[in-house]
């Protein structure tokens, strides 16, 4: 396990993040540790959407001009204006957060949009002309991806608009930039690969696998959602070498419902959404001002706190990963749970490098992971690594992720993953390891501190 390093004050969220706003009442009580489900809304964000926002009753032309920044983004008249400037403005800071240009930066709905979009136009682009040779385009992706690729991959296989193949990865969660050479075809029009994952924190090595393919004629897509605001080192997409790349805002700091696909100059990747000229002829559909301006100060945000946010993130992660394995007796990690009697493990990468600093898998065998959350959803939000989990009694199949990093059933079925955030204190992360540890030995699963679970 890596080491901890120094944290933040015991009391206090990550330094310089614009502090925490008081919880409603009814979660006041509640420790939050699902910042991989979502993020909370930033105070800077709130305020940037602000002018979006307001309204005024009884509205009529004397006021009009006076209540709020309500203007079509595409008009060019004095309504229309000032929501141009700040989707530009956003567009602007999102390419400063990704390094790359303005013009590269193209946004949408929400990340399994951008997805589709990057695994649509990639394909796409290349049916007819492999059509004439009587093929269809093939993707290759990997086996621990979000479903926002590999349910719609199925579903365009299905339809007999593509084949693809998914290569599996080792057991901590990572693939091989060889496999994935191995697997690309000459009618391979894109590789997607994540950059890291949403249940075991992996993040895959994306530089060496665009080394890989590179000469290959395929687009490389990867899906960032987890790794901005997050991973230590800056997702700069010409030092990664991809061509498309999702960027997802909730996931840090941003209202739901707004994302963007870099698409690198020069790149012609046909359009998901037909209609409009928006977003420059690429993708139709008026612009959500409010939500935009929104992503462009997360995006602010991002990077300027990355460093402090990603240290207080691993110190919290580490101290709650210490506070269980602590407790429980016959610990493994890293992918070699369950040798030698062992009971629990955590799972993805043991070196610190690999893994998000903000996320712990850990299974317990035996444990029901679904019953677990239930019974602690009003005290603890956290997730399951199972398809069904989270307010359930019993966890239900092992998750593909878990599957395909070789985790035995016994331990998938009892796996919980819990993902700190900027907010999250060291009091936070106490209390949440003296819950779960109650609970688990509620249950029976393992023996605690010395003594035989009731």
């Amino acid at each position: 396990m890596p080491a901890p390093e120094a944290s933040l004050p015991a009391d206090g969220a990550a330094a310089g993040c614009g502090g925490s706003a008081a919880p409603p009442p009814h979660l006041a009580e509640c420790i939050y540790l699902d910042y991989n489900a979502t993020t909370p809304i930033l105070p800077e964000v709130q305020a940037a959407m602000l002018p979006f926002t307001l309204e005024q009753v009884n509205i009529n032309q004397s006021t009009l001009n006076t209540t709020t920044q309500f203007g079509n983004p595409s008009s060019s008249h004095a309504y229309g204006r000032p929501a141009a400037a700040a989707v530009a403005a956003a567009r602007a800071s999102v390419a400063r957060l990704i390094h790359c240009a303005p013009d590269e930066v193209y946004f949408t709905s929400c990340g399994t949009e951008s997805d589709a979009w990057a695994v649509w136009g990639a394909t796409a682009a290349r049916r007819a002309e492999l059509a004439a040779a009587g093929k269809l385009p093939h993707v290759v992706t990997s086996a621990v991806e979000h479903p926002a690729v590999l349910v719609y991959l199925q579903a365009l296989a299905d339809e007999g608009l593509l084949t693809y193949t998914a290569v599996g990865v080792d057991a901590e969660g990572l693939v091989d930039p060889a496999a994935v050479q191995a697997a690309l075809r000459p009618e391979t029009a894109l590789v997607t690969i994540m950059h890291s994952n949403n249940e075991v924190g992996a993040i895959q090595p994306i530089q060496e696998i665009a080394e890989a393919i590179s000469g290959s004629g395929a687009l490389f897509h990867s899906d960032a959602a987890q790794s901005i605001g997050k991973a230590r080192v800056d997702v700069d997409v010409r030092r990664l070498g991809v061509d498309l790349l999702t960027v997802v805002g909730h996931k840090f700091g941003a209202p739901k419902g707004v994302a963007a696909l870099f698409i690198r100059r020069g790149v012609h990747l046909p359009s998901l959404l037909h209609g409009g000229g928006q977003e420059r002829g690429a993708r139709a559909g008026t612009e959500s001002t409010l939500l935009i301006a929104g992503l462009g100060a997360a995006a602010e945000a991002a990077a300027r706190d990355l460093p402090a946010v990603a240290t207080h993130m691993r110190a919290t992660r580490d101290a709650l990963q210490i506070a269980l394995l602590s407790a429980f007796k016959g610990t493994a990690e890293g992918g070699h749970g369950g040798a030698g009697g062992t009971r629990v493990r955590v799972n993805g990468p043991a070196d610190g490098r690999r893994r998000l600093p903000n996320t712990l898998s850990i299974s317990v065998a035996g444990l029901r992971a679904g019953k677990l959350l239930a019974e602690l959803a009003d005290r603890l939000a956290a997730s399951g690594a199972a398809a069904c989990h989270s307010g359930s009694g019993d966890a239900g199949a092992a998750s593909p992720v878990l599957r395909a990093m070789g985790v035995p059933p016994e331990f998938a079925a009892g796996t919980l993953r819990l993902s700190t955030g900027r907010y999250t204190t060291l009091q936070e992360v106490a209390r949440a390891a003296a819950l779960i540890l109650r609970a688990v030995a509620a249950q029976g699963a393992l023996v605690i501190g010395g003594d035989t679970a009731d």
